[in-house]
């Protein structure tokens, strides 16, 4: 029996591995483990409750500080524990700090690295996220693509070798967890919203938070927004320091949330009049659902969600902010996506026989 060694870290990874992980155990053994990069309740905790996710095997207990700091401190300690567990296979997510921490022990203990959501490319070095999967894809043995763009990005930079093209585990996840919240949520009602009724607004990228201009002209931007239809801001940790650190008030048309449960924000996104993000993940979501989405960002990773119609980047000016999200207003919701075959089975499938 193959022994699985899987690193998450932050929301968007949890979301992402529950699939795969039920998929993995049902016949091989996993030891799950938890950075700690996302420790609040709202932003942890909750996933694994949701979502059925067994608990880690072990929480490494590393959140907050710079991100060398962070890393470093990731690769001490998942390089201790891969020498005790000794896996066949380290599994790893995204383009997080856990990410970049769990390719690099493993690649330098010689153990094969499994990268999905490989091949994604934002073409912008500044941003992190990218040094993080551009570094995790040129350590991995086997590249689970969610397009075909990725996998042109990966032949680009010579890398054809382990590529497959397996589909989207989050597509996996949302089906699943759009049935639940149907069931569980009562999101809407708490807040006193009804669907059609809101737009909501997520921001978390450095880039956004860390740069005041950014921030200040996207706040703006959504206050203009909310002149026809008040915005929902489930808001991030790091958002809500950056706010108050640079004196960055809210005007009444924007509501701030604590954030919230996966299955209440795919409820909150299913009745949305429109989606503002700067989210890689929520703007596929976004587009699964058949909610109109604004990307508050000068790139996408996920260009097919543009090419589609199904998404419009608009940066952080104000003004691109309020144009953007009115055009996307014109072109209405689209019928949501439907089950097709699990991203999840085949990359178990592959990783556990070996290809």
């Amino acid at each position: 029996m193959k022994h699985i060694f899987t690193v998450v870290g932050a929301r968007p990874q949890f979301i992402k591995c529950a699939s795969v992980s039920r998929e993995i155990r049902a016949t091989a053994s996993e030891f799950l483990v938890h950075t700690g990069q996302h420790y609040d309740d709202n932003m942890s905790e909750v996933f694994f409750r949701e979502l059925d996710i067994p608990p880690p095997n072990l929480n490494l207990g590393i959140g907050g500080g710079p991100h060398g700091a962070m890393t470093g401190e990731m690769l001490r300690k998942l390089e201790e524990v891969l020498l005790a567990q000794k896996p066949d296979v380290v599994l790893i997510y995204g383009d997080t700090n856990s990410t970049l921490a769990g390719a690099l022990a493993a690649a330098k203990l010689l153990i094969p690295v499994a990268h999905v959501e490989a091949g994604l490319r934002s073409f912008n070095r500044a941003m992190p996220e990218e040094v993080n999967r551009v570094v995790a894809d040129s350590l991995s043995r086997w590249l689970f693509c969610p397009t075909e763009t990725a996998v042109r990005n990966l032949a680009n930079e010579g890398i054809k070798e382990g590529v497959y093209l397996v589909g989207d585990v989050m597509l996996d996840a949302y089906l699943d967890g759009l049935t639940r919240a149907r069931k569980q949520s009562a999101i809407l009602a708490r807040l006193g919203i009804v669907p059609g009724g809101y737009h909501l607004a997520t921001v978390h990228r450095q880039e956004n938070t860390d740069d005041p201009a950014r921030l200040s002209g996207i706040v703006q931007g959504l206050a203009g927004v909310g002149a026809h239809a008040p915005v929902i801001w489930p808001m991030h940790p790091r958002t809500k320091s950056r706010l108050a650190a640079n004196n960055i008030s809210l005007p009444p048309e924007i509501r701030p949330i604590e954030p919230v449960s996966y299955l209440d924000m795919l409820a909150l996104e299913a009745g949305a009049r429109i989606i503002l993000t700067d989210s890689g993940g929520i703007q596929k979501e976004a587009s699964w659902a058949g909610i109109p989405c604004v990307t508050m960002r000068d790139e996408t990773e996920w260009v097919e969600t543009v090419d589609r119609g199904d998404n419009m980047l608009a940066g952080s000016d104000s003004r691109r902010i309020v144009s953007a999200t009115e055009i996307m207003g014109k072109r209405g919701p689209k019928p949501p996506a439907s089950a097709g075959v699990s991203a999840s089975k085949k990359i178990a499938e592959i990783i556990l026989e070996g290809k």
